[in-house]
């Protein structure tokens, strides 16, 4: 059995990665603000004092709100999270850091994404300490997330229109990424391991059709192309896994259909 600290322990990802450890019979450390320790603005010696006694730390933590979308933005939040939990784990004797990414960060350096290539980077300069990069396509839960984002016009949860970029990707059930990211926890740093992404290459705008169209809405959807370098790769396969890439099992409709 294994102690293994998850930052943002109670994020989306980081909820199922919480309980796959604890029911592989390994000891989650949840490390978020309602849990008493702020990776982000918490004192060091609070940090340090959660992680000690633990073997490895995974780090699912994600910024929120409209700056994070920014470069300014999501550069300064994970360039004070990792460097926190990579200084506190290098205290308290963490030997594996293993960190969540996503693919595509360090081909456009735009965004949030810009965030997510700083995080990397910070990673492979580390000294001390092994470490394990694991980076993901978008999860097939990004879908409701940009369906409320981009909501529009109508009244309480029925739109009439809603705005969705425009771009492609191949999703990934979050729950087969927190598998993956316990299996990785459990065993020894391996550096940058290869692309984690889903079954299925789709258009992020008709897969938020298919989501409002199961909930009953049916809201005008409506791509809008985001501007730049960064908005053309994204519309031109940006988000696409290489063909050295593991695939997941479970397409976007299998997922939805689970859904409650």
């Amino acid at each position: 059995m294994s102690r293994v600290a998850v930052a943002g322990g109670t994020g989306a990802v980081g909820r199922l990665v919480v309980g796959r450890l604890r029911a592989a019979g390994h000891e989650p450390v949840v490390l978020s603000r309602s849990a008493g320790v702020d990776v982000l603005r918490g004192p060091r010696s609070a940090l340090v004092a959660a992680l000690i006694g633990c073997d490895a730390v995974v780090d699912v933590l994600g910024p929120t709100g409209p700056a994070a979308q920014t470069a300014a933005g999501s550069r300064a939040f994970f360039r004070t999270t990792t460097a926190a939990l990579l200084r506190a784990g290098h205290e308290a004797g963490v030997a594996h850091h293993v960190a969540l990414s996503v693919v595509g960060a360090a081909r456009v350096d735009a965004g949030y994404y810009a965030g997510k290539a700083l995080q990397e980077r910070q990673l492979t300069v580390r000294r001390e300490g092994g470490w394990t990069l694991l980076r993901t396509t978008q999860f097939h839960e990004f879908a409701p997330g940009l369906a409320a984002l981009g909501a529009l016009g109508g009244r309480g949860r029925d739109p009439r229109v809603v705005v969705v970029p425009s771009f492609v990707s191949q999703p990934v059930a979050a729950a087969e990424v927190a598998d993956e990211l316990v299996a990785l926890a459990a065993g020894e740093p391996r550096g940058a391991v290869r692309d984690l992404a889903g079954p299925r290459v789709e258009v992020m705008a008709d897969l938020v059709r298919r989501w409002l169209r199961a909930r009953g809405r049916d809201a005008r959807v409506v791509q809008v192309p985001l501007p730049g370098r960064f908005g053309a790769g994204l519309r031109h396969g940006l988000a696409l896994p290489g063909p050295w890439a593991r695939l997941g099992r479970q397409p976007f409709d299998d997922w939805l259909a689970a859904q409650p």
